[in-house]
Parts: structure tokens; sequence; C-alpha cells
């Protein structure tokens, strides 16, 4: 193992670096406790409008399951998950023998529900100490709107994969975050959680790297390929490598 053990080890341009490109779930908030929260205020919705749905997916394995499904059903629309979800739940719908034109109004529901978030205690001192040193863009493979949450205003941009048409680790997505921001790639430094999709997709794409790991142990270069530009645990200790 060759893990980047603490915040005060980098091997960033610091002089380099004039703009941010920041994920979102996982990086500002804990994504799974806010899907899971979702899925109940839609069943609880389908419990009024579909009973029969209800009962049938009242398990959340059973929606897991109907998602795994329209994967392998609708490939074409793995880049955007409003769609996926929306699908799924006129599968779940039409399944259950019940109208799948309630679909819209259901994901109308589960979406307004997906945008309340609890932000880790790091992330709002964070985006504002970034923002007030750096231009930043908000880039994500999810459905979070910034405006809906309440923190679009730190941001100069919000781009998803389905904005873009391509899906993060895809370079196209950096290109665009370094377009909104109208600078070139190894002048903007990504953020975010997944080492696959976050850091080696950024530093293939030619941006510098920030990887923020709350949990334990650190990065294994055997495991995630070449280290990122930085290991944190949190955006307060970026802030502090940045000077911010």
């Amino acid at each position: 193992m060759n893990p980047v053990a603490t915040s005060s080890a980098h091997s960033l341009d610091l002089a380099r670096i004039r703009g941010v490109s920041i994920d979102l779930d996982d990086t500002l908030w804990p994504i799974w406790p806010t899907i899971e929260r979702a899925e109940r205020v839609l069943i609880e919705w389908l419990r009024a409008h579909a009973p029969q749905t209800a009962r049938n997916f009242a398990d959340q394995s059973a929606v897991r399951a109907i998602r795994v499904d329209m994967h392998r059903l609708r490939p074409d629309l793995q880049h955007d998950l409003s769609a996926m979800r929306r699908e799924s739940i006129r599968l779940m719908l039409t399944r259950s023998d019940e109208d799948p034109g309630l679909a819209e109004a259901a994901f109308d529901v589960f979406f307004a529900a997906r945008q309340e978030v609890e932000f880790f205690d790091d992330a709002m001192p964070g985006l504002k100490r970034l923002g007030q040193r750096f231009p930043m863009v908000a880039v994500s493979n999810g459905n979070a709107d910034v405006h809906l949450i309440g923190i679009g205003g730190h941001f100069k941009a919000a781009l998803s994969a389905r904005s873009v048409g391509v899906a993060k680790p895809h370079a196209g997505m950096f290109m665009a975050a370094a377009q909104a921001l109208d600078l070139p790639l190894d002048t903007v430094l990504h953020v975010g959680d997944d080492a696959q999709l976050d850091v080696a997709g950024a530093a293939r794409a030619g941006m510098q790297t920030a990887w923020i790991h709350r949990g334990e142990g650190g990065w294994d270069e055997a495991v995630h390929g070449q280290a990122p530009g930085v290991h944190v645990s949190s955006l307060l200790q970026l802030c502090d490598i940045l000077g911010c």
C-alpha cells in the first residue's frame, strides 16, 4: 500500500489552481440516507394514489430490484438518473396493474424529497471559504439541484450527466466543467469522494485532484491507481491547504 496519509502531504501545484469543480453526492452530503428517505416519501404518496403498487414495493429492496431491472432494460438512460427513476416508477405501476400515467406526479414527489439533504458538518463553511477564493462549478452524475437545495449561489454553473450527455469518469464531464469556468483544464482542481469517477477521471482529463475520504484507510495505488493530488477528510482541510 502507498496511502496519502495526511492532509499536509500533497502534490498539488497550488500556483496553477484558478478554479474548482466539485462533486455533490457523498462529497457535500451522504447520498444513501437522502435516497432512502425520498423512497419512503414516494411509497407514502403511492399508498394514497396507487395502493397496490405501495404494497408491492413497501420493502426498499423491491424498489432496488426494479432499478436493477431498469438499468438492464434501458441502458440508454444510464446518464439520466431522473429519467431512470421516472421509468422505474412507471414500471412499478405497470407491474402492479395500476395507472402508469401516475409516474410523472410520483416522480415529482420523489424528486422534491431527494433535494432535502443533510450536509456534512464541513460542507457549508468549506463551500463558503472555497467560493471566496475560486470560481466553482458543481459536477455530478446524479440529479441533485443545487438551487433547490439552496447552494446555487456558490457556483458559477452546475453540470449533471444529463445536461452534458455523458457521466463521470468520461473526460467530457470535466472538459465541460473547465469550459463553464472559462479556464484551461490544468488550472482546475476537481474535488470528489469517488476514487474512479472523480479522482481517476479528472486526472485523465488533465485536472488536478483532491480526494475527500471521510472513512477509514488511505489511498491504495494498487487498487485505485495514481494517487490524487491531495487526500483530505473534509473541505475545511482542503481550504487550509489552498489558503482559503
